[in-house]
């Protein structure tokens, strides 16, 4: 018995371990794809390469923008495709930075239970719903606005309408072929 046991007792364990270090090195190398940056950041690198721009607009406390970033933003493909079609903007709804583009500037205005940063206000024409991503060409026009929740496959969908510049020969509601 003892004979059997030993052998049986090292494949399990082995076993066990390359089974954590690969779903561990998975998730790791999906988290370190995508590089979050700060508006200005993203501004600065546009200059020297442009490049389309997603932008997160999100607060601390919504509960759905945190399961996108757990589960939406580290899917593999998707962190893939984002770093090589966009720069991608964290951007707090509500904010007290202030931010200098294009010679305006955004800032904190307190109202209602906690404010808001005027530069979410304006790329979201005032719906404040969270998540809500922005696509934004290389010259800062908008594309679409997209609120919600968004599984990996729905988000890429929306990525490619963007990066491969559907949204020149079709509708976003053509695309999606609710019309």
């Amino acid at each position: 018995m003892k004979k059997i046991f030993f052998p049986v007792f090292l494949l399990l364990v082995s076993g066990l371990t390359f089974t954590a270090f690969k779903i561990d090195n998975k998730k790791t190398k999906a988290t370190e794809k995508v590089q979050w940056l700060t508006w200005q950041e993203a501004a600065e690198l546009n200059k020297k390469a442009p490049k389309k721009i997603l932008v997160d607009v999100y607060t601390s406390w919504c509960g759905w923008c945190k399961v996108m970033d757990r589960e939406t933003f580290t899917d593999e493909t998707v962190a893939a495709y984002l770093t090589k079609n966009f720069y991608c903007v964290k951007l707090d709804a509500e904010m007290q930075d202030v931010i200098d583009f294009n010679g305006h500037k955004f800032e904190f205005v307190p109202s209602g239970k906690n404010g808001i940063h005027t530069l979410a206000y304006s790329l979201l024409d005032g719906n404040m719903g969270y998540p809500s991503i922005v696509y934004l060409t290389e010259k800062y026009e908008r594309v679409v606005i997209s609120p919600g929740f968004k599984k990996p496959n729905e988000l890429m969908s929306e990525l490619k309408f963007t990066a491969e510049e559907i949204f020149k020969t079709k509708s976003w509601e053509v695309y999606v072929g609710t019309k």
